[in-house]
């Protein structure tokens, strides 16, 4: 299904998708710093503010989209997301000959997308309450 078929609102999952790299990005190389310290503490703090980047995207893009679905433009936003920037990391480390850990890829994936679910309904649920974003106000 191609983006442009009239059920996504391309300018919501853009935004929300900026939105989850500024905050997640960033939070997500600190973690893989930290782990490589073994500061495990740290690690865990920093990849749960990157999982928060990814519900701050997700929410960003369910809020301001205009097609009525919330959950899917929030879940595709973190997914989406996430699969672009661990793309560019994988491929950094083949460059650099490391190891590729798959599995942990994976898993993050899942994670990531119960962010995006969970931003999803955030988003909803502002819209629901009467927060709209500027422009939307009569949608």
């Amino acid at each position: 299904m191609a983006l442009s078929d009239g059920r996504w609102d391309v300018d919501a999952l853009r935004a929300g998708g900026v939105v989850a790299l500024v905050f997640a990005v960033p939070f997500s190389i600190g973690a893989g710093w930290a782990a490589g310290r073994d500061d495990s503490g740290l690690a865990i703090w920093l990849s749960l503010g990157a999982v928060m980047g990814f519900v701050l995207g997700a929410g960003c893009a369910a809020w301001v989209q205009r097609k009525d679905l919330p959950l899917s433009h929030g879940l595709v936003t973190a997914v989406g997301t996430y699969a672009l920037a661990q793309t560019v990391f994988i491929v950094i480390e083949l460059a650099r000959s490391d190891e590729v850990n798959w599995f942990a890829a994976l898993f993050n994936l899942s994670v990531v997308g119960g962010a995006g679910l969970i931003g999803g309904m955030l988003g909803k649920r502002l819209r629901d309450k009467g927060f709209r974003p500027s422009g939307l106000e009569g949608t």
